[in-house]
């Protein structure tokens, strides 16, 4: 068995190796709609994880332009959780955090 040592310093950093190894998978889906329709939940059903009423699941769903801590909420009544990803020229693949979140 031929084993080699790396060099200590040499290559990515541990958590960039495990996210280069992995392989991403992804889809697209339009609006906020196709995202609950995907995840089978009914407008109702959301209205009632967000404390709100249907109506206002529809309004949510139809706005062009979202508050991200509404975003997170949709997104967590569906069952997910929202990353926000930034690709920067020459940086790579930044995710932002603590945005759109309540202050605890």
């Amino acid at each position: 068995m031929n084993r080699t040592r790396k060099k200590k310093g040499a290559g990515p950093a541990p958590g960039v190796q495990v996210a280069a190894r992995r392989p991403e998978r992804y889809r697209e889906v339009r609006g906020l709609k196709a995202l609950r329709r995907m995840v089978q939940r009914s407008q109702g059903a959301m209205a009632e994880d967000l404390g709100i009423k249907q109506p206002s699941v529809l309004k949510i769903e139809r706005q062009s332009d979202l508050y991200l801590s509404t975003l997170r909420r949709f997104v967590k009544a569906a069952g997910g959780t929202l990353k926000l990803r930034v690709e920067l020229p020459g940086k790579g693949i930044i995710y932002l955090t603590g945005l759109g979140e309540s202050e605890s």
